[in-house]
């Protein structure tokens, strides 16, 4: 039974900064593909970004990157968000994901992850 845990999501003022947690387990896969979505309400999840576990590059919504910084910690098989430079237009609920079979080229597609977190919010005023 597959199970992500995120954490770090809060309420900031604008230019400030978050960092998400997520913590994977139950995977029986050595590497696995890992991301980070977000929803606003009345607008459709996007991706913002992710990573193939395991020293893959990580890859990023236009509209992050710059500010948004993707990291793992193989040892606790947690990746992480860094978000800097925060604006009002990035509040919404974000949500991590994984697939151990995500096409790169999709990799922004929520349609690719099988396995979801329960949210956490992030709030820029």
């Amino acid at each position: 039974h597959v199970q992500l845990v995120e954490s770090g999501g809060g309420s900031v003022q604008a230019g400030g900064s978050l960092r998400l947690s997520c913590a994977a387990s139950g995977y029986s896969y050595f590497r696995f593909w890992m991301g980070w979505f977000r929803q606003a309400p009345g607008l459709e999840r996007e991706g913002v970004a992710a990573i193939y576990t395991g020293g893959g590059d990580a890859y990023y919504a236009d509209s992050v990157k710059g500010r948004f910084s993707m990291s793992e910690d193989n040892a606790k098989n947690t990746v992480y968000l860094q978000m800097d430079s925060l604006k009002p237009e990035d509040t919404a609920m974000y949500y991590c994901a994984a697939d151990p079979d995500v096409s790169r080229g999709f990799w922004f597609r929520p349609d690719q992850y099988a396995d979801w977190g329960q949210g956490t919010q992030v709030t820029v005023s």
